[in-house]
């Protein structure tokens, strides 16, 4: 099977991302596709930069470097969903080179014939428009209003692109398909959880890289060490947890931020909490099992969060984790026995307690640290890879049959 892949960049270093390179890897390797990645950017992933066609039972993956702009945002993405198009075209056109379909992570293409929705606008859009957004942390007027007319063009986009019911659609959890239902109307999406790599993320993976990975960041054995990963901090919950470490004054909590966001406005919300030296912020980088390693609970709140993969590699790494009910990896959390779901994700007097009662007890983190790692191991990126193809089987032989009836 040819496949042309659309996604602005590819590494490891961030969920979605990671979530594709593990995929594409299994469908050029294990399903033998040929596969074109159209990408600004690629990183820790092997492709071949010559182009060309791959000989009729192999698989392999080229990529395609789509031409990128400078930010702000709306301005990149607006280039990228059309230049990627463009240089698809000019691919077909002087090269000759079809496609079986066009798979993207996303709206990254108005011709997508397979979408794996991983992140869903209108959610995002309707948190942007609530009234605390941004205020409790000091956020610019100019940032929340980009912020918003960001929102509100790709919100069009999945209107557009999500109601086509040619467009074969699958949803990385549950939670995300009952929101693609409820927004547009589909009744036919598939569901395709995110996998964990468990040779790479296990607990004694984790326990190897504990001693370096706090020493490198000046943590000591009695810090108790929060970790948060994610590129929304207000949607991944992080306004909830540092009140939440506010109210753990006589505990030694501190907090490991990770990620893309810019961070000011949060150092100034910790700072007039009084947590602000107990918050470690980094930016993402590939080798996040150090962030496991370094890390004794594995926090995360969300507003909203279509499955929450750092979620399910630290259950893998061994740790306990606490999340919310709108996090899709919630669906395969037992509360209390392999992980924590928040009913009230903006509740932090109940998360401080919880992190109270769970500091006081290493046992029963012990336990469920355990039980969070036998979980993790029924999630694999095999089974991803595995679902994903049949699906792409099947649009592919549904886009054989309307083009012969058209």
């Amino acid at each position: 099977m040819r496949l042309a892949v659309v996604s602005p960049f590819v590494d490891r270093r961030h969920g979605t991302e990671r979530a594709l390179a593990e995929l594409l890897e299994r469908l050029a390797g294990t399903y033998h596709c040929e596969i074109h990645l159209y990408a600004n950017r690629v990183e820790d992933l092997s492709v071949n930069h010559s182009g060309g066609v791959l000989p009729p039972g192999t698989g392999g993956i080229f990529w395609h470097k789509v031409p990128s702009v400078p930010r702000p945002h709306l301005l990149q993405f607006f280039c990228w969903f059309y230049l990627n198009r463009l240089w698809r075209w000019a691919h077909t056109f002087f090269r000759g080179t079809s496609f079986d379909l066009v798979l993207s992570p996303g709206i990254n293409s108005p011709d997508a014939d397979v979408i794996l929705v991983h992140v869903l606008f209108h959610r995002l859009r309707e948190l942007s428009q609530e009234k605390a957004m941004g205020a409790s942390l000091g956020i610019g007027q100019l940032s929340r209003i980009h912020r918003r007319v960001y929102y509100a063009f790709l919100a069009a986009l999945e209107h557009r692109i999500y109601t086509n019911p040619n467009v074969s659609l699958a949803a990385v959890s549950q939670h995300t398909a009952e929101l693609l239902r409820n927004y547009f109307g589909r009744q036919d999406v598939r569901v395709i959880p995110n996998g964990v790599d468990a040779s790479r993320f296990s607990p004694a993976a984790r326990l190897a890289l504990r001693g370096e990975a706090r020493r490198g960041r000046d943590l000591q054995e009695n810090n108790f060490v929060l970790l948060l990963i994610g590129n929304d901090w207000r949607v991944k919950g992080l306004p909830t947890v540092l009140h939440a470490l506010a109210a753990l004054r006589g505990s030694p909590v501190h907090l490991i931020v990770v990620g893309s966001d810019a961070s000011a406005s949060f150092r100034a919300s910790a700072d007039s909490l009084g947590v602000l030296d107990r918050c470690h912020f980094e930016a993402p980088r590939q080798d996040v099992l150090s962030l496991y390693a370094a890390t004794d609970l594995y926090v995360s709140p969300s507003l909203e969060d279509s499955f929450g993969l750092p979620v399910a590699e630290a259950m893998a790494c061994g740790l306990p984790v606490i999340t919310s009910v709108f996090s899709g990896v919630a669906e395969f959390i037992h509360g209390g026995i392999n992980g924590f779901v928040l009913r009230d994700p903006g509740n932090s007097q109940a998360l401080a307690q919880l992190l109270d009662e769970l500091i006081r007890d290493p046992e029963r983190r012990r336990h469920i640290g355990e039980a969070a790692a036998k979980t993790a191991l029924e999630w694999g990126w095999d089974r991803n890879a595995r679902a994903v193809y049949s699906l792409l089987q099947d649009a592919a032989a549904q886009k054989r049959k309307s083009g012969v009836a058209g």
